[in-house]
């Protein structure tokens, strides 16, 4: 609650400015500007934060969207933080509705930035540098933030939902989870999780940018400690199956050497047959030999 008061998140819009829609979250009026209640910012926060936490688990991600320049710097800091991805600078029609275009786009940039970097223009005219560069530039404006993102957003974050109309329809229209701030001349309807606040001031969205951003690094963490448990298990299995492994050798071992103590004993008498059957031969021919001196 002190956070949310030093960050200015209580402070409304004018009162012929509001959205009667936001009546359930306005706590007075004073001095003709509406008074949101922070209990029920509180609530909505931590419905918010769950929804966030619950999602990056699932192992989706969060597109963070605020297009206005208060939100610019927060938005691309914070979602750079936690590591996903982020429009900070307009809004293009399409993002999510349209995204097998957009993938185009994201193909053309890393294209570019690779022809920059691969020495091919090296062998170009410098008014065809030129014309790349600045495209890249203008693809890297607009797209850089969603570069890497490979599908659509588990859930989205958006500053301000009447400057970003456009993003909450097409995410409407996906079946895209919505957590958004809203300002009392924002309508919360179709916003999965409203969070009344003031959407104007740089601390009042840097704060809850980062209690986002946090829902992303502790859904992460907990995946982590998954991955160590399993490892753990692995491990486990791993001594036992080596355990196994050197008892079968054992057991192989047994076998061999009765195998061996068997061929040893097959030959050792065979060998004897031999001598015996030599000796015999060896007699009947001293015999022989007797007969016929005789």
């Amino acid at each position: 609650m002190k956070n949310l008061l030093e960050s200015g998140v209580h402070f409304g819009h004018q009162v012929k400015r509001w959205d009667p829609k936001m009546k359930k979250y306005i706590f007075a009026e004073r001095n003709g500007i509406h008074i949101i209640d922070l209990q029920k910012t509180i609530q909505a926060i931590k419905d918010a934060y769950e929804a966030v936490r619950k999602t990056v688990a699932a192992g989706k991600t969060v597109l963070f969207i605020g297009t206005k320049k208060q939100a610019q710097q927060a938005v691309q800091k914070e979602a750079e933080r936690c590591g996903m991805f982020y429009v900070n600078n307009r809004w293009l029609g399409g993002m999510l509705t349209n995204f097998t275009t957009i993938k185009k786009s994201l193909l053309r940039l890393k294209k570019l930035e690779k022809m920059e970097v691969d020495g091919t223009f090296e062998n170009l005219t410098k008014k065809e540098i030129s014309n790349l560069a600045k495209e890249r530039s203008k693809l890297q404006k607009n797209l850089g933030g969603i570069k890497e993102m490979k599908e659509l957003p588990g859930i989205i974050f958006i500053v301000d939902t009447r400057k970003e109309s456009i993003a909450v329809a097409e995410a409407q229209r996906m079946g895209i989870p919505i957590a958004a701030v809203v300002d009392t001349n924002c309508n919360p309807d179709g916003i999965n999780y409203p969070i009344p606040g003031n959407d104007d001031a740089i601390r009042a969205i840097t704060l809850f940018t980062q209690i986002v951003a946090n829902a992303v690094v502790e859904a992460d963490n907990e995946v982590g400690l998954k991955i160590i448990e399993t490892l753990g298990d692995e491990d486990e299995d791993m001594e036992n199956l080596l355990n196994t492994d050197i008892s079968i050798k054992e057991e192989d071992k047994e076998i061999d050497i009765e195998k061996y103590s068997t061929e040893e004993a097959y030959k050792a008498a065979k060998e004897e047959t031999f001598e015996e059957e030599d000796e015999d031969s060896q007699i009947q021919v001293d015999v022989d030999k007797v007969y016929n001196d005789e």
